[in-house]
């Protein structure tokens, strides 16, 4: 079985639907636009949800330290 490396799975998510946890338990949920070798994560279209309030972003930058994963 062919084991794909972290960076060529984030590179297949490009312009798809992507879930990022962070430390804490925030979870953001967007469009993935970009990201480097520290897994920091450029999101586009993003939400977080906190309880009853939608924060929504039309760009935002996560820390790559500060991320806990990345789902496709």
């Amino acid at each position: 079985m062919d084991r794909l490396k972290p960076l060529t799975v984030l590179n297949q998510a490009m312009n798809s639907p992507v879930i990022v946890e962070l430390r804490g338990g925030k979870e953001y949920h967007g469009i993935l636009d970009g990201y480097d070798p520290h897994m920091n994560v450029v999101l586009k279209n993003a939400e977080y949800i906190d309880k009853d309030t939608v924060k929504r972003f039309d760009k935002i930058i996560l820390r790559g330290d500060n991320v806990i994963y990345i789902s496709p």
